[in-house]
């Protein structure tokens, strides 16, 4: 009887103290490929909300900056992202600012709605202190059109575009930097077979070429470094 409550008494004290011990979860991999126990506090980065962050590269500097303009790019443009109208992308040596023609022209017109001065008031803030040429590509389905106006869909991409690049102007973007395409029906990034690949395909697109872009950062609230300009294309992983 004594030995059986010692027993029982040393094992109560043990079974207190493992209850007081964190116990291991699963692990996961986060976004860099690392893993972390599920539950586990995430890095700053990721807890933030916004463009993701740039991964680690040799060329931090230059990837730092290509996620400064998308980054604002992607915080004035979050209503028409959420509405799935307006998408941003990171590609290689430049960034993608893809809008939809729904909320830009009215069916056959080059003429910029309301929403779409808004879009491209905010967009201007942004890239106007910037050194980056900017073309601006008009693209439509493969429905043909033949207007007074626009006897195909040739010359109704290229207006769009120029309707763009011409608003961009008026809002204080050097005219030197910029350029307007129109590649008609012949770049789809859907099928036409369908109503909702057409509306994919009606777009503009504005492509931010990789060039210096020293002293646009100041503006925006970055920090430019210490070593004088580096090129975004020299970067690996962007611009």
């Amino acid at each position: 009887r004594v030995l059986s409550d010692t027993m029982v008494e040393a094992f109560s004290e043990q079974l207190k103290e493992t209850e007081q011990m964190p116990v291991p979860l699963l692990a996961e991999e986060n976004q860099n490929g690392e893993f972390m126990l599920r539950g586990e506090q995430s890095s700053e980065a990721e807890q933030q909300e916004g463009f993701p962050q740039p991964k680690p590269s040799g060329q931090e500097t230059a990837d730092n900056r290509l996620w400064v303009v998308a980054s604002n790019l992607d915080s004035s443009l979050q209503g028409f992202v959420d509405k799935k109208l307006v998408k941003i992308n990171l590609q290689g040596d430049k960034i993608e600012i893809q809008l939809s023609s729904k909320m830009l022209f009215g069916s056959g017109s080059a003429r910029l709605s309301a929403d779409a001065r808004k879009a491209f008031r905010d967009i201007a803030i942004i890239v106007k202190p910037l050194n980056n040429s900017i073309h601006v590509e008009g693209h439509t389905d493969n429905v043909p059109i033949k207007t007074l106006a626009y006897p195909s869909n040739w010359e109704l991409s290229a207006a769009r575009a120029a309707s763009v690049v011409e608003y961009l102007a008026r809002q204080g973007v050097a005219p030197e930097r910029l350029a307007a395409i129109g590649y008609g029906e012949f770049r789809p990034i859907s099928s036409n077979d369908t109503e909702d690949g057409r509306k994919q395909n009606r777009r503009v697109t504005m492509v931010i070429r990789a060039e210096d872009a020293e002293g646009a950062y100041g503006a925006m609230g970055a920090v430019s470094p210490d070593q004088g300009d580096v090129p975004w294309a020299e970067s690996p992983g962007g611009l």
